[in-house]
């Protein structure tokens, strides 16, 4: 009982610091000295702290535990002091608490705890900036990571995954994210007179229903369909007797690996046939996943079933995490972490119940390797 009681007492101190993207609030120094045996590497750039810790145990395989000690902004009408922890009935009340120091907590002290138990090379990838940007991430550590040959075999996210109940939800990948840009030229007229205008509002009218919410694939056993979501139409000058020049259409996809760019501009291309228009389509993140029947699903998977006696389910459901940034380099990536039903609002909170089961499933992974 006495280690779960240091879980808490770790989390509770993590939760204190202000680390609004990219601000680490001294967090990243604290954990470095916390594992004070583990080789530290620091790569800062563009105002962005990251540190890499490493300990080799064996022979045996490389496990990564991945996270991020930076938070969204509290915003206006907590109940508390969002940077101020507060217990109550059970849970534990602050910005952070779900996602994702949650996470950090248990594995830090999951492997400060259960490290000598582990037969190859434990570490652990911090970010400062993974709620923003994350150009200056995740992603500049591994590039460190490859160039030394230190890529991990295994990574484990702490994010927050599970849905309705604590164990309920591993994400073994994501979808990816397409943004889209439509303008639709028109010409500018007199509402009086619609006959000697282009009225780009009426030429989408009809174009608008084959589109939004339009499933751009099938989906599969990992992936729902990738689903067209328009989410931002504007045109005209806000007067009542002028059709306007051009609209402006932006949506989004997020997209399982049956969908690419390529796939969605044809897509386009063929709705909007004969029309003037241009089109900009950006990826800001591309989809990735790791076999269901990997080694690490399966322990993970057999632990959470031994901690919570919970059939887990694997998800890839939700937006994007680093994990985007870490399965391109080969690695068996999955995220595991508390239930997932307040973060970015307000009085985001999780139960002690949770962290501290959290960190016992991480102590068991550990182990097994």
């Amino acid at each position: 009982m006495e280690k779960r009681l240091d879980v808490i007492d770790f989390f509770l101190k993590i939760l204190s610091a202000k680390s609004v993207t990219p601000d680490d609030g001294g967090l990243l120094s604290y954990i470095e000295n916390y594992l004070s045996n583990f080789e530290a590497t620091w790569i800062n750039e563009g105002g962005v702290k990251n540190l890499f810790l490493t300990k080799k145990f064996g022979e045996g395989k490389h496990l990564c535990f991945a996270g991020h000690v930076d938070v969204v902004p509290s915003g206006d009408g907590w109940e508390t002091n969002p940077f101020v922890p507060v217990i109550k009935e059970g849970y534990i009340y602050a910005r952070g608490t779900q996602d994702m120091k949650s996470g950090v907590a248990a594995f830090v002290q999951a492997v400060r705890d259960a490290g000598n138990n582990f037969s190859g090379r434990l570490s652990l990838l911090l970010t400062s900036d993974e709620e923003g940007d994350g150009t200056y991430g995740t992603q500049i550590v591994l590039k460190h990571l490859q160039t030394i040959n230190l890529l991990p075999d295994y990574c484990i996210i702490a994010e927050p995954t599970c849905e309705v109940v604590f164990g309920d939800a591993i994400k073994i990948g994501r979808r990816g994210s397409i943004n889209g840009y439509l303008t639709l030229k028109g010409k500018q007229g007199h509402a009086a007179y619609p006959e000697k205008a282009i009225n780009p509002i009426h030429t989408i009218a009809s174009i608008l229903p084959q589109i939004a919410g339009h499933d751009l694939d099938n989906g599969d056993e990992n992936f729902a369909p990738s689903k067209l979501v328009i989410t931002d139409i504007r045109s005209g000058m806000e007067v009542t007797n002028v059709t306007p020049n051009s609209l402006k259409m932006m949506f989004n996809v997020r997209n399982s690996t049956k969908t690419t760019q390529e796939s969605l501009r044809t897509f386009i291309d063929e709705k909007f046939k004969g029309l003037d228009y241009e089109l900009e389509l950006q990826q800001g993140s591309y989809p990735f996943i790791t076999n269901r029947d990997s080694f690490i699903v399966n322990q993970l998977k057999e632990v959470i079933l031994e901690e919570t006696g919970i059939k887990t389910k694997l998800s890839t459901a939700g937006g994007t995490s680093d994990g985007r940034h870490i399965s391109p380099y080969g690695i068996e990536v999955v995220e595991f972490g508390v239930i997932n039903d307040r973060i970015h609002g307000l009085n985001e909170r999780t139960s002690i119940k949770e962290v501290e089961t959290l960190y016992n499933i991480f102590v068991n992974i550990v182990k097994r390797f």
